[in-house]
């Protein structure tokens, strides 16, 4: 199998105001993507979704990873991270899942920006133009809240029915006048063991 890679696209937003109020450092966001043909499109059904994902996911995390060093400038100014998929119509949430839901795509990403948490993900199925969206949390502290952010964009024509949009999205900061705490003070607030947030 050979990887189409139609065409990619790099973003950086810039928050200068927030709330009407000068943001002390700015927020700036990052996101790459691919648009690539869909591996498994026109194929009915298919059980065994590896072959292609070995082959193509590699490919797509060193690519993208590389896309968002060279524009935030190293990996450890990379404060949040995030990934996305999206399938065109004619594909499965399976197809988007598989090629950013492996160890060989994430880690090329994880790896070069030292990251300890897992990384916050967003995988749909839609039409070109479609909402795309990366979730971001802190790539260390996955409590972290003034790091919950999410970048949402769209691709004029892409994805096709036929193609899925992959991407990767960073932040270097947070929000700009975060103010709501984060996880472990409210497990404090509450009794609850900080060591184990999810209360299980």
């Amino acid at each position: 199998m050979t990887l189409q890679i139609r065409k990619t696209l790099l973003q950086i937003e810039t928050t200068l105001i927030e709330g009407g109020k000068q943001a002390p450092t700015p927020l700036r966001l990052f996101s790459a993507f691919a648009v690539v043909k869909n591996p498994w499109a026109g194929r009915g059904f298919v059980e065994d979704l590896k072959p292609e994902i070995h082959a193509a996911a590699p490919i797509l995390g060193e690519l993208l990873t590389r896309m968002i060093l060279d524009a935030v400038g190293s990996g450890d100014a990379v404060e949040a991270y995030g990934k996305t998929a999206v399938v065109g119509l004619d594909g499965e949430l399976e197809h988007a899942s598989a090629l950013i839901h492996t160890l060989r795509f994430g880690n090329h990403y994880r790896t070069a920006v030292g990251a300890k948490s897992y990384l916050a993900f967003c995988n749909t199925r839609g039409p070109a133009n479609a909402p795309v969206m990366i979730p971001l949390m802190d790539k260390n502290d996955e409590g972290r809240r003034s790091h919950y952010l999410t970048i949402q964009t769209s691709i004029p024509d892409a994805p096709a029915a036929d193609e899925i949009v992959i991407g990767l999205g960073a932040s270097v900061g947070g929000r700009p006048h975060h103010r709501i705490g984060d996880r472990y003070q409210d497990l404090r607030d509450l009794g609850q063991d900080v060591q184990n947030p999810a209360g299980v």
